[in-house]
């Protein structure tokens, strides 16, 4: 599971700055510049990777995140 902390939302709605988002695998989008992220309308979107600093963290922290997510949907 990888996220990513959003550091420019300008010109995204369904984004918010420093909120951390899920961002799922897509080496095409890789390709061509951009994250895949599961945004605030709950779907996966391409966006530039520049509004995005990808982050890493411990396995646990991890788990907690994707179950606030869980319980939010």
């Amino acid at each position: 599971m990888k996220f990513a902390i959003c550091i420019l939302s300008e010109g995204c709605d369904d984004l918010e700055s420093l909120k951390v988002y899920r961002i799922l695998p897509d080496e095409k989008a890789g390709r061509a510049g951009c994250l895949r992220v599961v945004d605030e309308s709950g779907e996966d979107y391409l966006y530039p990777t520049e509004k995005f600093v990808v982050v890493e963290f411990s396995d646990e922290t991890e788990t907690r995140l994707m179950e606030s997510i869980c319980m939010a949907a």
